[in-house]
């Protein structure tokens, strides 16, 4: 039986150890999972200031975030996703003036397999997505900063297009028309130069219903909701929710690569209810009492749904996994996609024994155990990584450790 004095000791140390991350604001910063409700997701699938602290109180987060040295054999890596000069240029500029040097995906699997040893003041710098400012802002200022980056593609995402667009360097007109994500020629392009390590994001970085309560429908602040987390609503042909689809419902949602599977909910439901609100004022529908009555009714008198096998969910993930890699092989003309990031860092028992199958020698990923770090002996499927804030928390001039 613990005693009270050892009780009070472990419970303050769980208070400073809360407080702590609240004050340095360590959290995993990533993007909510649904972008309808959270109470059917898992905690190991959420971020948020909670799971931040109660990280750092596990001791998941590496001591260079409070001060320490970077010991011998840890490498950081850290995340961006859509980025602007603004917030890039210093934190490059920061690497680059301490001697920090990059490395790309094939060393981290090394690294993390004990198959190599990197050199001191190593870090990865991974950029998700393939955001249209990965080509029009980080290229230039990589190649500026003798820096490079490995960046996790999404092909169902990719546009064609008859050349690359204008970037930060070229001084001749708008950097950022066109498509929000790089297209073909753009990331061909930073593949064939060396400067960007391609690798995968999955085929379509899906949400997938995964049960049959609605719980909301799209109105007209569903703009706000990120391109991304918008769930998929049937997958041949590949269709989402998108924000011009008013009045459509909304259920739970989890990534595709999570362990749910899949509600095949109605798109005639769908269909019906946007139907509905188009023929009855389109935006101002929402503003007129009992709206959500009336939508409801109909998604419920269309409610044909229907859940997925196991079977089935295997395959579709190994779809996802293989189909992605197959593509960006094809279209960057290499054999060099064999890493992979999972969308919103969430995997399963299924989806890593599917990464095995496939092919893929890394992953990153996360869960409630790890160092958000690589090092040594890490299980290569389950690899974990650091938000881009935290680049100015590694020693150097310039360090900054608060704020």
């Amino acid at each position: 039986m613990i005693s009270d004095t050892r009780r009070r000791c472990r419970t303050g140390g769980m208070l400073i150890g809360a407080k702590l991350a609240c004050m340095l604001r360590i959290t995993l910063d990533r993007q909510s999972a649904s972008p309808v409700t959270t109470s059917e997701i898992p905690f190991d699938e959420r971020g948020g200031a909670l799971r931040g602290c109660l990280d750092l109180v596990a001791g998941r987060f590496p001591r260079f975030l409070l001060g320490g040295a970077v010991p011998a054999g840890l490498l950081p890596v850290f995340h961006f996703h859509d980025v602007s000069r603004g917030e890039l240029q210093p934190k490059l500029e920061f690497l680059a003036d301490n001697g920090y040097r990059t490395v790309r995906a094939d060393d981290i699997a090394a690294h993390a397999a004990r198959q190599t040893t990197l050199p001191p003041s190593s870090v990865a710098l991974c950029f998700d997505d393939a955001w249209a400012s990965l080509w029009t802002v980080a290229a230039p200022l990589l190649r500026e900063y003798n820096l490079t980056a490995i960046t996790y593609a999404i092909p169902a995402r990719i546009e064609d297009a008859a050349g690359c667009r204008a970037t930060i360097a070229d001084h001749t007109g708008p950097a950022w028309d066109g498509p929000p994500l790089v297209t073909w020629p753009e990331l061909r392009e930073l593949h064939t130069s060396g400067l960007v390590d391609v690798q995968s994001h999955t085929y379509s970085h899906s949400m997938i219903f995964h049960s049959t309560m609605v719980g909301g429908f799209v109105t007209p602040s569903y703009a706000a909701t990120p391109l991304l987390n918008r769930p998929q609503l049937s997958a041949q042909p590949m269709r989402f929710v998108t924000s011009a689809d008013l009045g459509a419902p909304l259920y739970p949602a989890r990534s595709r690569m999570s362990a749910a599977r899949r509600v095949l909910v109605s798109v005639d439901a769908h269909d019906r209810c946007v139907r509905h609100v188009a023929e009855s004022g389109g935006a101002a529908f929402f503003g007129r009492p009992g709206w959500q009555e009336e939508l409801a009714r109909i998604a419920d008198s269309a409610r044909a749904t229907e859940r997925e096998s196991e079977s089935a969910q295997t395959r579709a993930i190994e779809e996802e996994l293989d189909r992605s890699r197959v593509i960006l092989n094809e279209r960057l003309r290499t054999q060099s996609i064999r890493h992979i990031c999972l969308p919103w860092g969430v995997s399963s028992d299924q989806t890593a024994a599917a990464l095995v199958r496939v092919g893929y020698r890394s992953a990153f990923a996360n869960r409630l155990r790890g160092l958000h770090a690589v090092r040594p002996g890490d299980d290569l499927h389950w690899l974990k990584r650091l938000p881009n804030k935290y680049i100015f928390r590694l020693p150097g001039r310039g360090r900054r450790l608060w704020g």
